[in-house]
């Protein structure tokens, strides 16, 4: 295994019957390494695959980075040359192995965004109670900021599920796992509005009685359908930004984040399994803090 080409299909053999990747993911492996061979070819360096320094993988990273390669792909490079040499050092082929002090870009996580209180409020208000459905859709964003569901946990919401004198709601999240959310008392009351007056009155297709929110045909409403009405009260509020459903659910855990609450019960109320997924909102209040700090501070004005 002294030059590429052998060492690339013994690579591709390992990662199919040893690893069992997919077609996808064994090649884009395949492709990581090979573009290191084409960086090798192009520079001039006659390096054997078993020759190769992390100095010599740095100069490749920092080639991909100068043509402006962005660093999600760079990072996807490291990840597939990470691979190519573990694969080496099973194969008792090396003895150190040079990628393991490689540093990648720091990936910087794309924080979602938020809507603020103000702007909640403004959506609310953009709902016409009048109009068929407003009720419905009044109370579908009351449910979806109060409980921070997510837009599938909202269109499964099954009426043997609330126990809103109680003030709490069950959902059926993520792996079937169910979980109580409390539900605040402004959600309450346009639940039961809904349920009371405009609910009750129409003609429910056979199989979705226990279904919350029906569309008008009776049945259980599509997740699509609830981004529609987002969208269209998003432009009816004029706010400038990307709203989805799970807009609210990223600006409950925000709010409660930066109301101080504890970081475990609001791990509960979105059903995350792990402590990580919800620290996001944790880094969301900083950028708040560092953007109000920016924005207001005498010495940070230019």
């Amino acid at each position: 295994m002294t030059n590429w080409p052998a060492a690339l299909n013994s690579f591709r053999n390992y990662l199919l019957l040893e690893r069992s990747l997919s077609t996808h993911t064994l090649e884009a492996y395949l492709g990581d390494v090979q573009k290191f061979v084409r960086y090798l070819d192009i520079e001039g360096f006659e390096l054997a695959p078993l020759q190769v320094q992390r100095a010599d993988l740095e100069q490749f990273i920092h080639w991909v980075n100068r043509l402006g390669l962005e660093a999600s792909s760079q990072a996807r490079l490291i990840s597939g040359l990470r691979a190519f040499y573990k694969f080496l050092l099973v194969e008792d082929l090396l003895d150190d192995d040079p990628t393991e002090l490689l540093e990648g870009p720091r990936l910087r996580r794309k924080m979602p965004d938020v809507l603020s209180v103000f702007e909640i409020q403004q959506m609310l208000a953009a709902i016409d109670l009048s109009e068929p459905q407003g009720l419905r859709n009044r109370a579908i964003l009351e449910t979806l900021y109060a409980c921070g569901l997510r837009v599938s946990e909202l269109v499964n919401l099954r009426l043997t599920n609330l126990y809103l004198s109680a003030g709490f709601i069950k959902v059926l999240g993520k792996n079937n796992k169910e979980r109580l959310v409390p539900i605040g008392s402004e959600a309450v009351k346009y639940l039961e509005q809904y349920l009371e007056y405009d609910r009750r009155q129409q003609a429910i297709q056979a199989g979705q009685e226990n279904i919350v929110f029906l569309n008008r045909r009776g049945a259980g409403m599509s997740r699509v359908m609830v981004f529609y009405i987002i969208k269209d009260l998003t432009s009816k509020a004029g706010i400038p930004k990307n709203i989805s459903p799970h807009t609210f659910r990223h600006s409950f855990a925000t709010h409660l984040v930066e109301g101080g609450a504890d970081l475990k019960a609001v791990q509960d109320m979105l059903g995350h399994e792990s402590i990580t997924t919800t620290e996001i909102y944790t880094h969301l209040d900083t950028e708040y803090l560092k953007e109000t700090i920016y924005l207001y501070h005498p010495r940070m004005k230019f």
